[in-house]
């Protein structure tokens, strides 16, 4: 069978137009299942700019469906495939909103800190809904799990998560290197930011339970921040808190 958003019997008006070459702006004609057209006029080859590659991030059949997907193609996948890992956390955590809260607040401020460090965002932004989410089970096992337990305990349970959605194995193998090298302090962009971003998350939601002492906060943050992009959202965060 073929997929419905394929199969021409399904397409309404407007499933065929017009775009505007990028190099020349010489109009090329695309059909909404195209992945990529040539310009007829410059020879220049781009990814259609109208497609919705959703399914792509996490379908193991997408090249079959699609076609071989552009290289332009390959960042955009990989950052469509965090939303796809973000929903696959709730699901995995269910009622534990408490658990949901920090992972999206994890992800948010290591956004807005891997942005300015130059890291991959979509390692980061998986790496950032995924390294606790072992957190139940190494509670389990160990009573008071240590930050390497949960980590341990993190890395299969993301496995399985990253293949169900049929991701690619080499960015499965490196998210879960970040996850698994946090506590050791691997000396890498995304790790760094990650670390940050649980960092900030953290002292967040302590002073949100019991306010937090300025000197105590000063030398949490000179000691555990890694990167200078991590140490300017700790300034605005805690400036506004009235903490800095």
């Amino acid at each position: 069978m073929k997929c419905p958003g394929q199969d021409m019997q399904y397409w309404t008006p407007g499933a065929i137009y017009e775009v505007a070459c990028p190099r020349c702006s010489h109009a090329v004609e695309f059909y909404k299942d195209d992945t990529s057209r040539k310009c007829g006029h410059c020879g220049h080859r781009f990814v259609n700019p109208k497609m919705d590659f959703g399914c792509a991030a996490y379908c193991q059949f997408a090249e079959q469906c699609l076609g071989t997907l552009p290289e332009e193609f390959a960042a955009q996948k990989e950052n469509l495939l965090k939303d796809r890992v973000a929903i696959e956390m709730k699901k995995y955590f269910k009622n534990d909103f408490r658990k949901i809260s920090h992972a999206t607040r994890v992800a948010t401020h290591a956004e807005r800190i891997g942005r300015n460090e130059g890291g991959n965002l979509a390692l980061i932004l998986c790496a950032s809904y995924l390294q606790k989410i072992g957190t139940a089970e190494a509670v389990r096992k160990y009573g008071q799990p240590t930050e390497a337990d949960v980590s341990r305990e993190s890395v299969p349970i993301a496995e399985t998560l990253f293949r169900k959605l049929g991701a690619n194995e080499q960015l499965v193998q490196r998210v879960c290197a970040i996850i698994a090298s946090l506590p050791d302090r691997e000396d890498s962009i995304e790790a760094n930011v990650v670390q940050d971003a649980e960092t900030i998350a953290g002292l967040e939601e302590e002073h949100k339970n019991s306010p937090l002492d300025r000197s105590r906060l000063a030398m949490e943050l000179a000691d555990s921040i890694r990167t200078e992009s991590g140490r300017h959202e700790a300034r605005e965060i805690f400036a506004a808190l009235g903490l800095l």
